[in-house]
């Protein structure tokens, strides 16, 4: 889960912030469901039935956005399915469109987003939008709705105010236009009137008869919590187990992974949990004679000593390419660049022109107490075209005894200048928690000359969730 987090931050880095969050959900009315089941029978009671079906749904609506390109074209997109306590499956994706088809204006956003009733004589969207787009009630209406937070208040903020234009956030989703036109509708024993609507593309909601919740998320500043939010990871409940024994309290309490039968279906059937365009490429870092080597169990030392192919990693390939590809020389590219331009068989450990496909490439990460590994991986993000170790290593003719002396030779580390790449790099991804015990880490083994300077330029990152 943290890999795929990181790899969908490596998308941002390189795409720039989601435009768009969707949120689908199973309808287990579908007809596609009912037309085959029998009369007896009921939608908890097939669960490879409502797998099938919502994937059949997730792979149209993918071809609505990818294809033939409703929002727009797509630079970039991931999605995670996931699965609720009860069992139905409903699936999150975030859209990063081209630069040409970014929503820059609230203008823009009323093209692909309502929060209002619709006219009541277009009567087949309005039948969807009361189905599946009306939240709650909840609030002093209903204090006991699943959405009420321990503090007596909607987690999300419903009923909304009213707006007459639709406006940018600060810092958040779009206050959405809702006007107060004096129009309610009855559901769920209460009135309910365009407070209560949950954001909806129209075309959507009438070509898949489903909750399907679309937002504009663009100025959202800190768009790593929306990623780490559908990089979760699977779910889980405490249960626990009483017999006739004395009870402890300690370990009566269990924690345990939570499958329901849609998900169980979900996996036997082997539908992908998540998806993402274009792939990330992990590149491997590691110095020089200490890559990992796999082998069988049944393989004798010298065997695994004299196969050639145990030297060959995608590092010292990439090195190779730099000295004998007439491509790979002339464009002179960055570690994290090659593979844009190239392709890694894993089977033949050899890079090839890329004909077909974008990738991104993320060098994995390396924390600053790591020593060489970290100020290598300094060096590959910032060199190009090394030809080999002793390469990175030799400055002006001069080869230096190690990675960090050529970091500090090549000016990387002249005013602090590596650690404030290394917290530019970390707030990018990790969270507050974690960005505080890395500048910890920072003052105990680094010695920054001007720590309070540090801290002020990144305290805002430190303490976004205080």
């Amino acid at each position: 889960m943290r890999r795929r987090y990181m790899d969908a931050i490596a998308l941002v880095q390189h795409f720039g912030k989601p435009d768009l969050f969707v949120t689908m959900m199973c309808n287990p009315s579908w007809p596609e469901i009912k037309q085959h089941m029998l009369l007896i029978d009921e939608t908890q009671n097939r669960p490879d039935l409502v797998s099938r079906v919502f994937r059949a749904k997730l792979e149209e609506l993918k071809v609505h956005i990818l294809k033939r390109h409703i929002f727009g074209k797509v630079a970039a997109f991931m999605y995670t399915i996931e699965f609720q306590k009860r069992g139905l499956p409903h699936a999150h994706f975030l859209i990063i469109l081209t630069n040409e088809y970014k929503l820059l204006t609230p203008e823009s956003y009323d093209k692909f987003v309502c929060a209002e009733l619709p006219d009541s004589n277009e009567q087949y969207l309005y039948s969807r939008v009361l189905q599946h787009m009306m939240h709650g009630p909840c609030g002093d209406i209903n204090p006991t709705n699943s959405c009420m937070g321990k503090k007596g208040f909607c987690k999300f903020q419903y009923p909304k105010d009213f707006v007459e234009h639709t406006s940018k956030g600060k810092n958040s989703y779009p206050l959405y236009k809702r006007r107060n036109t004096g129009t309610t509708v009855y559901i769920r024993k209460h009135h309910m009137d365009n407070s209560w609507v949950v954001p909806y593309n129209p075309y959507l909601l009438c070509k898949f008869d489903c909750h399907l919740n679309v937002e504009v998320c663009s100025d959202i500043k800190v768009v790593k919590y929306i990623y780490k939010y559908i990089c979760k990871g699977h779910d889980k409940i405490a249960y626990s187990l009483h017999d006739n024994a004395e009870i402890d309290e300690i370990k009566e309490y269990r924690s345990a992974r939570w499958v329901s039968p849609p998900e169980a279906a979900w996996r036997l059937f082997a539908f992908p949990i998540s998806e993402m365009t274009p792939a990330v490429y992990h590149l491997q870092l590691h110095l020089e004679g200490q890559q990992f080597v796999s082998f069988k169990r049944t393989e004798s030392v010298n065997k695994i000593l004299n196969n050639p192919m145990i030297k060959k990693t995608m590092l010292t390939e990439f090195f190779s390419m730099n000295r004998t590809n007439d491509h790979a020389v002339n464009m002179k590219l960055l570690y994290k660049e090659f593979p844009q331009h190239f392709v890694w068989s894993s089977r033949d450990k050899m890079w090839t022109r890329r004909k077909k496909r974008d990738v991104i490439g993320r060098v994995v990460t390396c924390h600053v107490t790591e020593g060489e590994s970290y100020y290598l991986r300094l060096l590959l993000m910032n060199v190009r075209g090394p030809k080999s170790y002793k390469d990175l290593l030799t400055v002006d003719g001069v080869t230096c005894s190690t990675f960090r002396e050529s970091a500090e030779k090549r000016g990387l580390l002249y005013c602090n200048n590596s650690l404030i790449e290394c917290m530019l790099e970390a707030v990018s991804y990790q969270m507050p928690y974690s960005l505080r015990r890395l500048f910890a880490t920072l003052l105990v083994y680094c010695n920054p000359s001007n720590p309070k300077e540090l801290w002020e330029m990144f305290e805002d990152s430190l303490s976004e969730d205080l």
